[in-house]
Order: C-alpha cells, then structure tokens, then sequence
C-alpha cells in the first residue's frame, strides 16, 4: 500500500456566507459527516498511477463516514465511472493518459454541474491551480499532502466549501502578477523545444521581429535574465509541462 506523506494543513474559502465548518473537528468525529440521508461521503478517484489509488484506498477505509466508491485511470474512463456511480466527492489527478484532469473536469462539470472536484497533483504552478479554480475545482491538493490533508478536505469540499492548502495560497499571492498571454505562451513553449527566433516565427506564421517583441514581454512579464531563466520559470509556475 503507498504511502502518503504529510504537508501543511489546508485553508478553508467558504463558498457562500455561513460560517465555515470545522474540519478537524468532523475528523475527530469521524461518522458526524456524511453524504446523502446519513450515508458515507461517496468518492471516485482518477488517477493512472495504481500505487497512488491504493494508498488513498487504505487512507480512506480507516474512516467509516468516507467510502470509495469507484477507481478510474483515463478521463474517459472518469467520465463513465461517473455516470455510473453519481460519486458525491471526485478526486482528479491533473495529468491523465487520454486528457488534461482540468478538461476532464470540465466536461464532468457540464454534463453534471453539481460536481465536487478535488483536484491532485504533484505540482506547485500557480497557472495550474488558477486554472483549476477557475473551472470549478472545490479543493487542491498537492500530493505530499494527502496523508495529513485529504480527509479533512474532503468533509469540507463535501460541506460547500472550497478547501486550498495554505502553502498554495501563499503561492497564489507571490506569483499573482506576471501573467503571459497565450500567444506568449505559445512562443514560449517553442523555444522550449530549442527553436530559434525564426524557427518559432515560421511555425507560427509570423516575422522573426514579432517573435522578439513577444519574448521581451516575457522576459519582463517573468522578471527572467534570458529565454533559459523564462523558460524554467514558466514551467515552475505551470504555464506548460516538460
């Protein structure tokens, strides 16, 4: 069974105007909350790696108001199970074989736009956890949280509200300027790849000068020395993957 380190404890953002719920307290209490009529809080997980839905398996089983209700692998895959058990809590890896976890929760939130979603990932972007509000996402988790955090962020997400770890709020405040457009994003990515100016004028259609104009924005935008500092800094903040 994986193990699951521990991390900062999350912070809460009610999403309407009672006053949070206490999570510790529903952690101390176990059973006190629950899903539909006094059943169990009812959750899917999606994601591809089978050690990490094991070990969320076994850190769910110890508590008897949580039941895991199903496992999926793909974002089809999500999409089905889904359909299927009508889970009250989602947790959504980010990174899917078939889909990005932020579209795969789109197109859950569409077709059912009640849909609880705790997005999990191993990175630290602020783009990515942006993104990821902005689609509807209840609660975000780092991994090396879930040994310490998942539970209690499932009871809250689960109460209405919206569940982000302290350590990814502080990131959000740090990094809340500087933000690329995508067409800077786009020339960013391709010299990513190694292109030169004009390579990534020419695959994108347009002069070389106007590939320069774009990555001095970004340098500025970046606060980076050069185009190898802009590029490590994009990635850290989650503007693209590797």
């Amino acid at each position: 069974m994986a193990d699951l380190p521990s991390h900062l404890p999350p912070q809460v953002t009610p999403e309407a105007s009672e006053p949070p719920a206490a999570p510790s307290a529903a952690g101390e209490a176990g059973a006190s909350v629950t899903g539909r009529g006094g059943a169990p809080i009812r959750i899917l997980t999606v994601d591809d790696h089978p050690l990490l839905r094991e070990g969320i398996a076994g850190t769910l089983e110890d508590e008897p108001d949580l039941r895991l209700v199903a496992e999926a692998a793909s974002g089809q895959e999500a999409l089905a199970r889904f359909r299927e058990h009508r889970p009250d809590i989602t947790l959504m890896d980010v990174r899917l074989p078939d889909m990005d976890g932020i579209d795969c929760m789109a197109a859950l939130r569409q077709e059912f736009p009640d849909a609880r979603i705790i997005i999990l990932t191993t990175y630290r972007g602020d783009v990515q956890v942006r993104r990821a509000l902005a689609g509807g996402a209840m609660g975000y988790l780092l991994k090396s949280m879930l040994r310490k955090d998942l539970v209690d962020t499932i009871r809250v997400v689960h109460d209405g509200q919206r569940c982000i770890p302290g350590e990814v709020a502080r990131m959000l405040d740090e990094d809340s300027e500087g933000s690329l457009s995508p067409r800077e994003i786009e020339v960013l990515r391709l010299v990513a790849e190694g292109r030169s100016n004009k390579r990534v004028g020419v695959a994108l259609g347009v002069s070389e000068e106007t590939v320069k104009m774009h990555m001095k924005s970004v340098l500025s935008k970046l606060n980076a020395n050069d185009r190898t500092h802009a590029v490590t800094i994009a990635l850290k903040r989650g503007y693209f993957s590797p």
